[in-house]
């Protein structure tokens, strides 16, 4: 089994990575849990596939379970009120542990209910998509949207544990497991040329699911998320490198109510955005920039940007949580495993850009 440690504000937490790594989950969470209860947070679909198995693993202590929608749409503080309300009915105390079994959604809101419930309860995340293998279970960042933008609600609230086990990955629908690949892309493009190289000859291999493939991204994966956060918890600096392409990528999903993207198609059109805008201001070279697209381009087909026009991010982007004055503030590859934030660009470039956007991609993914 790999284990990832991570250090935090408060106190230091395992990433624990293996097949099989769900049967042990109850060993692995009994030696950080409290003597309160345990309540599972899930989503009925993924309680669909994986109910049975997380209770044979947890054992009786996994039979308080709150099932909520993992929806983009439904990430919501309604939500976050529904499922403490639950606990409070269900006597959860202070002493209580949520096991949060599910994607990012699923993570992000059971993170911001532990974060809040009763000032901050113990959580445990066993993620069961690969963008939450990755990225999302892995450094304490939980929330919830708002109309005006994506987790513009929320806290910094590290787990206890994280407990991934790739086998669970099986289950996912295709278009959701590569849409998690480019996150895994984007980790290439900021911080580690190995992991490019190894994902422009392998990519074949992984979008197959091939074991070894995918046992080999994941951990390297985790293994950057955890060094950066532990370096940077609170995105006071180096963290920011982990919103390539985001800028554009939750913008997109705002404009479009969370329905056309999934986060990582959304990404992966900010990914390529943001490629477009290194290139134009000379901080991307051309080959870079080409690899970068071409590999996007293998994963597959995108949702169309038809109908969303660049005033309309506009307001979004205006709103984004990483702007500083009311100036959007933008991560930009200097090249493959290096790149440089708080990069203030003039709309008008961003606007031509994303007018090219189509085009461009249209010609790199033929």
């Amino acid at each position: 089994m790999v284990t990832i440690q991570i250090r935090s504000s408060m106190g230091t937490y395992d990433v624990r990575f293996a097949r099989g790594a769900l049967a042990q989950a109850r060993r692995l969470i009994a030696s950080v849990s409290g003597p309160g209860e345990l309540f599972v947070l899930s989503s009925p679909r993924v309680w669909k596939f994986w109910g049975r198995d997380v209770t044979h693993a947890l054992g009786a202590s996994s039979r308080k379970v709150i099932l909520f929608d993992d929806r983009e749409s439904a990430k919501r503080l309604i939500t976050i009120e529904d499922i403490a309300r639950k606990l409070a009915r269900g006597g959860a105390d202070r002493h209580c542990t949520l096991i949060a079994v599910g994607g990012g959604v699923v993570g992000d809101v059971a993170g911001f209910v532990a974060a809040t419930y009763l000032r901050g309860v113990r959580i445990v995340h066993i993620p069961t998509t690969v963008v939450a293998q990755v990225d999302s279970a892995i450094g304490g960042k939980t929330g919830v949207d708002l109309p005006e933008g994506k987790n513009l609600v929320g806290a910094f609230y590290p787990p206890k544990l994280v407990i991934a086990d790739p086998e669970m990955l099986r289950t996912l629908p295709q278009r959701e497991y590569r849409s998690g690949l480019y996150e895994v892309i984007k980790y290439g493009i900021i911080a580690d040329a190995k992991l490019f190289r190894f994902l422009e000859t392998q990519m074949d291999a992984i979008l197959r699911r091939d074991r070894a493939a995918v046992d080999w991204i994941i951990p390297r994966c985790m293994a950057i998320k955890a060094r950066v956060v532990t370096a940077d918890e609170r995105e006071s600096g180096l963290r920011k490198i982990l919103n390539f392409g985001h800028t554009l990528g939750h913008a997109l999903e705002a404009a479009t109510a969370y329905k056309r993207f999934r986060h990582g198609e959304a990404i992966a059109w900010g990914m390529m955005a943001a490629t477009l805008l290194g290139l134009a201001t000379r901080r991307t070279n051309e080959a870079d920039a080409l690899r970068i697209l071409r590999l996007i381009a293998r994963v597959g087909p995108l949702p169309s940007l038809a109908g969303i026009n660049a005033a309309q991010l506009r307001v979004v982007v205006s709103s984004d949580k990483k702007n500083r004055g009311g100036q959007a503030r933008w991560v930009l590859a200097r090249e493959i495993s290096k790149a440089e934030w708080d990069v203030q660009i003039p709309w008008k470039l961003v606007a031509r850009t994303l007018a090219e956007l189509p085009r461009i991609a249209a010609r790199t993914m033929r």
